[in-house]
């Protein structure tokens, strides 16, 4: 899971390093990651991401729930 949150969501690059920022951002980037690996099908967690943010309907589908 961290080489996930390193290389897909560019966790060590964050300049978040006081406070609770790093905390609150870390957490998240880790609901974000379980929200798309849960919904994403047979794509992969960096294409299900980019689908998210360019599909407004995949995203409302990837939080949601069903109907």
């Amino acid at each position: 899971m961290h080489w996930v949150l390193d290389v897909i969501f560019k966790e060590d690059l964050s300049r978040l390093r006081r406070g609770h920022g790093a905390q609150n951002m870390a957490l998240v980037r880790r609901l974000a990651f379980n929200i798309v690996r849960a919904g994403r099908g047979k794509r992969s967690i960096k294409t299900a991401r980019k689908a998210a943010g360019w599909n407004p309907d995949f995203l409302a589908a990837l939080i949601l729930p069903p109907r």
